[in-house]
C-alpha cells in the first residue's frame, strides 16, 4: 500500500470520526440534524469516492502487474525454448562426437586386434619354422647316430674277425708245434691235411669274407636305401610341411586380406559416416546461413519496400502538393482571367446597356418584319453573338471581337443562344458545332426556320470543315471556319456579313 493510500485512509478515518462526533453532538443537543446528516453523507461520499479511486488504482496496478507477469512469462518461455533448442543442438553435437569417439575406439580396437593377429601369426610362423629346424636338426643327429652305430658295428665285426683270425692263428701255431713234435709222416700227412684244411679254411674265410662283404654291401645298400627312404620321407614331410605352411601362409594372407578389406570397409564406412555427418552439418549450417541470409534479405527487402513506400508516399505527397499548388495557381489564374473578362464584359455590357435599352422597344415593335439593313454600319453598331460551351473559347473570341470594337453577346450553348436570339436579335451569329443539348447545326436550322431570324448571318466553327460543308450549307450556314483559323479571317467574315464599314 502506497503512502497516498495511507493518507487517504487516515483522512477518511478523521472525517468519519469528525462526522460521528458532530452527529453525536447534534443528537444530544437536538439541533440541526439535517445538516449533520448532510455532512455525514458528504463525508461518506468522499470516503467512497476515495475508496473507489483507490480500488481503481489497485485494479490498474493489478492489471499492469498481470501484464508485466505475462510478458515476463512469455520472455522466460522464449528463453526456455531458446535454451532447449540450444541444449538439443548441443546434445546432438555431443551425440555425434560420442558416436565418432566410439567409432574411433572401435576402429582402434579392430586395428589393435589386427596387429595382434599379425603378431600371433608371425610368432606362429616363427614357432613352426623353429620346430621345422629342430626336426631337421634331430633327423640330422639321428642319421649321424645311426651312421656312428653302423660304423661301430662294422668296426666291432672287423675287430671280431681279426680276433678270430688271431685266435685261429694261435691255434694253428699250437697245432703246428704239436704237429712238428709228432711223427714226420704224420707231420707231413697232417701238413698236407692241414694245408688242405687251411686251403679249405682259406676258401671258407674268403667265402665268409665274400659273404660278409656281400652282407655288408647288402646292409650298406639297405642303409642307403633306408637313408634314401628317410630322405624321401623327410623331403615328403618337408614338402607337406612346406605345403601346410604355404597353405597356412595363404590362409593367413587371405585372413589378413579379408581383415584388411573389413577394416578398409569399416574405415570407408567411418569416413562415409564422417562425410555424411560433415555434409549434414554443412547442410544445416548452409540452411542456417540461408535462413539468416533470407531473413536478412527479407529485412532488407522490407526496409527497401518501406523506404520505397515512404519515398513513394513523399513523392506522391510532393506531386499531390505540386498538383494542388498548380491547380490552385491555375484556378487563381482562371479566376483572375475570368474576373478580368467579367469586368471587361460587364464594362462592354454597361456600355451597350443604354443602346440596347433604347433599341429594344424599337426592335420589339418591328419584330415581325426585320428592318432593312443599312448600307453600311460601324463596328460599334454591330452586335456579334458568340455561342460555345467552352468558356475559354467564348472569352477568347469575345476579346478578339471586342478588340475590333464589336459589341459581343455570349451564349453558353445552343439553347441559351436560341433564347437570347428570341429576346434580342444580334447582327451576326458565331457558333460552335459540338455543343451539349442543341448543336450548332440544330441552332442554325432553328434560326433559318423562324421568319423573324431567317436572314441572320451565321458563321459556324468546326474542326472538320471539309466533311461538314454540305450539311452546313443545307442548314443555311453562311460561312464554315475550320479550326484553327486566322483571327483576321473571322473579323473579315464578320465585317462582310454585317456590312461593316472598314476603318480608314
Amino acid at each position: 500500500m502506497s503512502m497516498n493510500e495511507v493518507w487517504l485512509l487516515i483522512l477518511g478515518g478523521v472525517v468519519v470520526a469528525f462526522v460521528a462526533w458532530r452527529m453525536l453532538v447534534a443528537g444530544r443537543a437536538g439541533r440541526r440534524p439535517s445538516a449533520a446528516g448532510k455532512a455525514a453523507e458528504d463525508a461518506a461520499g468522499l470516503v467512497a469516492r476515495h475508496e473507489a479511486e483507490r480500488a481503481a488504482v489497485e485494479d490498474a496496478a493489478h492489471r499492469e502487474a498481470e501484464r508485466l507477469a505475462a510478458e515476463e512469462a512469455a520472455r522466460r518461455e522464449a528463453e526456455r525454448l531458446v535454451a532447449e533448442e540450444a541444449a538439443r543442438r548441443e546434445a546432438e553435437r555431443l551425440a555425434t562426437e560420442e558416436a565418432a569417439r566410439r567409432e574411433a575406439e572401435r576402429l582402434a580396437v579392430e586395428e589393435a586386434a589386427r596387429r595382434e593377429a599379425e603378431r600371433l601369426a608371425v610368432e606362429e610362423a616363427a614357432r613352426r619354422e623353429a620346430e621345422r629346424l629342430a626336426a631337421e636338426e634331430a633327423a640330422r643327429r639321428e642319421a649321424e647316430r645311426l651312421a656312428a652305430e653302423e660304423a661301430a658295428r662294422r668296426e666291432a665285426e672287423r675287430l671280431a674277425v681279426e680276433e678270430a683270425a688271431r685266435r685261429e692263428a694261435e691255434r694253428l701255431a699250437v697245432e703246428e708245434a704239436a704237429r712238428r713234435e709228432a711223427e714226420p709222416l704224420a707231420a707231413e700227412e697232417a701238413a698236407r691235411r692241414e694245408a688242405e684244411r687251411l686251403a679249405a679254411e682259406e676258401a671258407a674265410r674268403r667265402e665268409a669274407e665274400r659273404l660278409a662283404a656281400e652282407e655288408a654291401a647288402r646292409r650298406e645298400a639297405e642303409r642307403l636305401a633306408a637313408e634314401e627312404a628317410a630322405r624321401r620321407e623327410a623331403e615328403r614331410l618337408a614338402a607337406e610341411e612346406a605345403a601346410r605352411r604355404e597353405a597356412e601362409r595363404l590362409a593367413a594372407e587371405e585372413a589378413a586380406r579379408r581383415e584388411a578389406e573389413r577394416l578398409a570397409a569399416a574405415e570407408a564406412a567411418r569416413r562415409e559416416a564422417e562425410r555424411l555427418a560433415a555434409e549434414e552439418a554443412a547442410r544445416r549450417e548452409a540452411e542456417r546461413l540461408a535462413a539468416e541470409e533470407a531473413a536478412r534479405r527479407e529485412a532488407e527487402r522490407l526496409a527497401a519496400e518501406e523506404a520505397a513506400r515512404r519515398e513513394e508516399a513523399q513523392r506522391l505527397a510532393a506531386e499531390e502538393a505540386a498538383r494542388l499548388e498548380a491547380d490552385r495557381l491555375a484556378v487563381e489564374e482562371a479566376l483572375r482571367q475570368e474576373e478580368e473578362e467579367r469586368l471587361a464584359v460587364e464594362a462592354a455590357i454597361e456600355r451597350e446597356a443604354a443602346r440596347q435599352a433604347a433599341e429594344e422597344a424599337r426592335r420589339r415593335e418591328l419584330a415581325a418584319v426585320p428592318p432593312p439593313a443599312p448600307a453600311f454600319r460601324t463596328a460599334e453598331q454591330t452586335v456579334v453573338m458568340v455561342a460555345d460551351d467552352s468558356k475559354v473559347v467564348r472569352i477568347k473570341t469575345g476579346r478578339l471581337l471586342a478588340a475590333h470594337r464589336f459589341q459581343v453577346v455570349m451564349a453558353e450553348d445552343g439553347a441559351d443562344a436560341a433564347r437570347q436570339i428570341e429576346a434580342s436579335l444580334p447582327d451576326v451569329l458565331v457558333t460552335d458545332v459540338d455543343m451539349p443539348g442543341m448543336t450548332g447545326l440544330q441552332l442554325a436550322r432553328q434560326v433559318r426556320g423562324d421568319p423573324r431570324t431567317a436572314s441572320l448571318p451565321i458563321i459556324i466553327v468546326t474542326s472538320d470543315s471539309d466533311q461538314l460543308q454540305d450539311e452546313a450549307a443545307a442548314a443555311g450556314v453562311n460561312v464554315v471556319l475550320g479550326k484553327p483559323y486566322p483571327e483576321a479571317l473571322l473579323i473579315e467574315h464578320v465585317q462582310q456579313l454585317a456590312r461593316v464599314r472598314s476603318a480608314v
